[in-house]
Formats: structure tokens, C-alpha cells, sequence
């Protein structure tokens, strides 16, 4: 099933791209209400960090998620409580440097197979975004398709090489009032 129309609204590029490498496992009840690349002046895009926003529970089973998942995670960094309602998560990518910095350049299809394919896996085969996001990652196979979608020249698409625009930072930075935001620590 080819892509009908061009995706033209902004998404968060964090939550496609990103969020799946943390392979919490798909489909998990509590997921973060959004993702950044940047927190305040304090963490910023190049220090390779998923700022992600989670709404806090009061029920056990959120509890033990937060506990056994979330701050038991291989890339925890901090966890920061906004409020009773809302705390972050910060997770750490320095280890995916590579992939981190073609994300940040909107270069997707350069990004390692083994984490294109972590991240489709992420999506059901069966969801209209998967298609959208298979292009992304693989535009070769799409190129024809979307010259068609966008009334341009195949090779203009090819020249280009992406079919999705890079994360716009501003958006992808959350701006919060936290108390003792510079003393963020690491949990491990």
C-alpha cells in the first residue's frame, strides 16, 4: 500500500525516530505525553539526550512501571518530578552517536539498519503511519510515488534524498519552570 497523501503537519521526530530505540516494549500503557531533544538552556540537542515528559499515576501498577521500566532503564540519566502530575525522564544516546547526528540533520536514511529496523518494528505494519515512516527510512522506494504526490521531478527527489523534513529544535525543546534545574544529577 503506497502513501496516499504527504504528510505536511509537524510530528515530533523524538517520539517516531527516537523513542522506539528505548525498546520499551510496544504498545506499554504508560508512554511519555512527549519527547524533546532539549530541556531549557540545560540539555541541548547535541549532548544526545531524550528529554521525555511523562504523566505521573498514583496507581500501583504505574508505580511499578516507573520503577522496573523506566528507572531501571540501561539509558536513564535523571529523572526529574515537575509535580505531583508530570515528571522527566531523561535517557542517554551517546552511545548511538552516529545515528544521533544523522537524526539531528534530517539525514533518516542514513541512520544504521540495525536502528531503522528497531524502530519499524516499533510501528504495527498495519498503522497508516507505518507506511509513512518505511519511506522515511528507506525513501529509494518511494521517490517515484512521492514525485507523483508532490508534482516534482523524481530527480529532484533524489537529489534531496529525504522525505521528511529534520526535527525543527525549537519544538523539540522543552521550556519548563523547575526548581534546581542546574543540579541535574545522574542516577546511576
Amino acid at each position: 500500500m503506497a502513501v496516499k497523501a504527504v504528510y505536511k503537519k509537524y510530528f515530533q521526530k523524538s517520539k517516531v525516530f527516537l523513542y522506539p530505540l528505548l525498546l520499551i516494549k510496544k504498545g506499554a500503557k504508560y508512554i511519555p505525553s512527549e519527547t524533546y531533544l532539549s530541556l531549557n538552556d540545560v540539555i541541548k540537542p547535541e549532548d544526545k539526550k531524550l528529554v521525555c515528559k511523562y504523566p505521573v499515576s498514583k496507581t500501583d501498577d504505574y508505580k511499578l512501571f516507573e520503577k522496573n521500566v523506566l528507572l531501571k532503564h540501561t539509558r536513564i540519566y535523571d529523572y526529574i518530578k515537575i509535580d505531583e502530575s508530570n515528571a522527566i525522564i531523561i535517557f542517554d544516546f551517546s552511545d548511538l552517536e552516529e545515528d544521533w547526528n544523522m537524526f539531528i540533520k534530517g539525514k533518516y536514511s542514513k541512520i544504521s539498519n540495525k536502528s531503522k529496523n528497531l524502530i519499524l518494528n516499533f510501528f504495527d505494519k498495519n498503522s497508516g503511519n507505518y507506511k509513512y515512516i518505511e519511506g522515511y527510512l528507506f525513501p529509494d522506494a518511494h521517490f517515484n510515488n512521492y514525485a507523483e504526490l508532490l508534482n516534482v521531478d523524481f530527480e529532484l527527489l533524489e537529489k534531496v534524498g529525504e522525505l521528511c523534513d529534520k526535527p525543527d529544535l525549537e519544538k523539540e525543546t522543552l521550556t519548563i519552570l523547575i526548581n534546581n534545574l542546574t543540579e541535574l544529577k545522574v542516577l546511576k
